[in-house]
């Protein structure tokens, strides 16, 4: 597994319909589950993500990986929450959210 992990670094990552979306950053693990949780894509597309922030998709949206990676699946804009949306959603916040931007660099200790 850590050969995997470590392959993906770098990788461009497309949608299956060849639009660019970024190069993974780094690999996130369910340490519990023993497996790959998500993928963390950086230098992101600005016509699919807003800001071309990073962020993280679920390892389930892979559907190739070999010189690149390609997603079975990638929404058409991801859109960041302006401060109202995220307050009110938190109420509301649906079980369904899949993917997240990530907006602070993740340090390790």
């Amino acid at each position: 597994m850590e050969d995997l992990v470590t392959s993906l670094n770098k990788l461009p990552v497309y949608t299956r319909d060849g639009i660019f979306v970024g190069n993974v950053k780094n690999v996130l693990l369910d340490v519990e589950q023993k497996k790959v949780a998500s993928l963390l894509i950086t230098k992101t597309n600005p016509n699919l993500v807003e800001g071309g922030v990073d962020v993280a998709v679920p390892y389930r949206w892979v559907n190739a990986v070999g010189d690149i990676v390609i997603l079975s699946y990638f929404p058409k804009k991801v859109k960041l929450e302006s401060e109202e949306e995220i307050e009110s959603s938190a109420e509301t916040t649906p079980e369904s959210a899949e993917i997240e931007t990530i907006d602070e660099p993740i340090l390790r200790e």
